[in-house]
């Protein structure tokens, strides 16, 4: 039974792979070059599996510490996650002790695989959404410490090498904007981060833009709740 949900779940990460081992293995180089030790990124992705949140950390360890701040960050970075657990809840039920780590391990990847993908009937769903998640998680963590141990061995000039997120998030933000005809939302982040970014700086407007855009939302979702 494991057997089987794991060779039907391999194929589906196969691709996330490629892109894992990449984006894990620049953020492996990017903490070897702030100085810190191959268990950095290694622990890191293994306990906090956020890519995201994992290269904003990077600052956050070699600045003052500021508790709240890295909390409310953290919230806001990955917020997205408390709705995708809220879609998840149906599909978690019934799958046994494996629940606790599907919860912890579900990433943007692994919620899209297990979201849409309905293995075949003779394949135990629990496992094969267990599968998934541990096999793209291997991925993360495998890129990123591989990335920390060739920068012990390879010596060259990372500068820049942080923009890797930047260019990511760019990258999300044109495929949106292209696969849909309603830009609103779009707009919407474009805006609230300009606006903070102009009134906070830029050292400072992360966590107000993402305030301002989820209060956005919120306030556009009850116009439209009322319009109907």
């Amino acid at each position: 039974m494991k057997k089987k949900a794991f060779r039907t779940a391999l194929p589906y990460t196969i691709p996330i792979a490629v892109g894992f081992l990449f984006l894990g293995m620049s953020y492996g180089f990017l903490m070897r070059s702030k100085g810190f030790s191959v268990f950095y990124p290694m622990l890191m992705s293994l306990f906090i599996f956020a890519g995201s949140m994992e290269f904003v950390t990077v600052n956050l360890l070699l600045s003052a510490f500021h508790p709240a701040y890295a909390f409310f960050l953290a919230l806001m970075v990955n917020a997205r996650h408390l709705f995708y657990g809220i879609s998840m809840l149906g599909r978690y039920r019934n799958v046994g002790w494996k629940k606790f780590y599907l919860i912890y391990g579900m990433c943007d990847e692994s919620f899209t695989v297990n979201c849409s993908v309905e293995p075949p009937e003779d394949v135990d769903k629990g496992w094969f959404m267990f599968f998934v998640t541990l096999l793209n998680q291997a991925y993360w963590v495998a890129g990123a410490t591989l990335g920390a141990v060739l920068g012990y061995i390879i010596k060259f000039d990372t500068k820049g090498i942080e923009f890797v997120m930047t260019a990511l998030f760019v990258v999300m933000f044109l495929g949106q904007w292209e696969g849909s005809k309603e830009h609103g939302s779009a707009l919407t982040g474009l805006g609230c981060s300009l606006l903070c970014l102009a009134v906070f700086g830029s050292g400072r407007f992360i966590l107000p833009a993402m305030a301002l855009i989820i209060l956005c939302f919120t306030l556009g979702r009850r116009k439209k709740r009322k319009g109907d």
